[in-house]
């Protein structure tokens, strides 16, 4: 008797480290934006607030993003631009992402992304698409509501 409480008790802990397994989120720069101040911000409140970040550093092609999001096993890809290029390169992400057939991936779009072409994004299935000045814990927030779990 004791020892299936013993085992029972193990596998409630087991289940409580999968319920409680950290947010994996994939931050990048994509494009020729070479402004990451913003993004590294948001790197540093992610992790703060909990979440394993794994940032990928300017200059990334669409296709990079998608293939380090599904060789980290990402949850999230939070993407970030400045130079307007949002509407080419949001949507490509998560082109590629329906490609490989990948659909367990939240996708948050941020920068300077002007209120007319949110809705665009939106139909791409980028979510957030926050601007300047969005406090991060309402980035924070819409991530933990809307991540997927697997």
């Amino acid at each position: 008797m004791t020892t299936s409480l013993i085992k029972e008790t193990s596998e409630k802990e087991k289940s409580k480290d999968l319920s409680q397994k950290k947010i994996r989120i994939l931050v990048t720069k994509l494009g020729l934006d070479g402004h990451d101040r913003g993004a590294l911000v948001i790197c540093r409140a992610l992790r703060d607030s909990g979440m394993e970040v794994i940032y990928s550093g300017l200059f990334c092609t669409p296709e990079q993003v998608v293939k380090t999001a599904i060789e980290e096993d990402v949850d999230v890809i939070a993407m970030s631009l400045l130079n307007g290029a949002h509407l080419t390169l949001f949507p490509k992400v998560s082109r590629l992402l329906r490609e490989q057939n990948v659909q367990n991936i939240l996708l948050v779009g941020g920068g300077v992304i002007p209120e007319s072409d949110k809705s665009e994004l939106e139909k791409a299935g980028i979510t957030g698409n926050f601007g300047p000045g969005t406090s991060l814990d309402k980035i924070i927030e819409h991530i933990v509501k809307n991540v997927k779990k697997n």
